[in-house]
């Protein structure tokens, strides 16, 4: 079985490591570590967990998350796969907050960065031109040696934390309360769910998944992911929407029933619950940016 907290990736003679990722999917296992985490995506689209936060994932996305924070990118295409050919691609790059010193974040200075990394308990998902400049920095970390990688490391840093272009994650009460065992049972919950959100899903069918009751696995459920399993699928099946109505550009009815819903006063009420808006005010808003 897969340990769900991750061996440090980062020597012990090094400050950070940046690398490429290029692969079928991306590390679709629920899993968290001790390391601060920044990571772009360059290619390759599916949905997102981070805390009990559950989004799309696309092209272009940058997210920075911090120590134990639990998180999965669970890209759409998990199936067969030509020879030679990629459909997830990404740089990560992994710290210690420790290599700044705590007397400089401690100092007038640091003030902003030791906000950063505390916002980033809750993962944080940056936006618009920020994005674009911390994307830019990425690639520039790959090739950079000694110094001169801590110094663009810092930049890039000192760039997130002084941008209103970044949104929070994870709930404010957010805490990581998972084990190894946890985390195994979740990922079953997960791959399930996403190949069968759009029919109907009992508490019981998971139930008998995880060998468990269904009133043990709907309290199990709420606990670890700080949600019910009803508010769970629904987050689901409106990111799914989200993607239709943006990139397949379809309209809310059609949106509605492709995901999962059954009526569209009650699609239209849920999506408006999740996203603050409704269909029309979200494709709106994205064609906007």
């Amino acid at each position: 079985m897969r340990s769900a907290l991750q061996k440090s990736p980062i020597p012990h003679t090094h400050t950070f490591v940046a690398k490429v990722l290029k692969d079928p999917v991306f590390d679709p296992s629920w899993h968290f570590h001790s390391e601060y985490q920044l990571f772009a995506v360059l290619k390759g689209r599916g949905t997102r967990f981070i805390g009990d936060n559950i989004k799309p994932f696309k092209e272009g996305d940058f997210t920075f998350t911090g120590p134990n924070l639990p998180h999965l990118w669970r890209s759409e295409h998990e199936g067969p796969q030509k020879e030679g050919s990629t459909w997830c691609e990404g740089i990560v790059v992994y710290f210690h907050s420790g290599f700044i010193g705590e007397n400089l974040l401690q100092k007038e200075e640091g003030i902003k960065l030791r906000q950063l990394f505390k916002k980033s308990l809750r993962g944080i998902e940056v936006s618009g031109k920020t994005a674009e400049v911390s994307r830019k920095m990425l690639l520039n970390l790959l090739t950079l040696d000694g110094f001169d990688g801590v110094l663009e490391l810092l930049k890039l840093l000192n760039c997130i934390a002084n941008t209103d272009e970044i949104e929070l994650l994870a709930s404010p009460g957010y805490t990581n309360s998972l084990k190894e065992g946890d985390t195994e049972r979740m990922n079953k919950v997960y791959a399930h769910v996403m190949k069968h959100f759009k029919r109907k899903i009992a508490v019981s069918e998971l139930a008998e998944l995880t060998n468990m009751t269904p009133t043990s696995f709907s309290r199990y459920f709420r606990v670890h992911a700080n949600k019910t399993f009803s508010e769970f699928i629904s987050e689901i099946r409106i990111g799914h929407a989200c993607k239709l109505l943006i990139e397949k550009k379809m309209n809310a009815s059609q949106a509605c029933y492709e995901s999962g819903f059954h009526t569209l006063s009650n699609f239209n009420r849920q999506f408006k619950a999740i996203t603050k808006r409704t269909p029309l005010a979200y494709k709106k808003e994205y064609l906007v940016k």
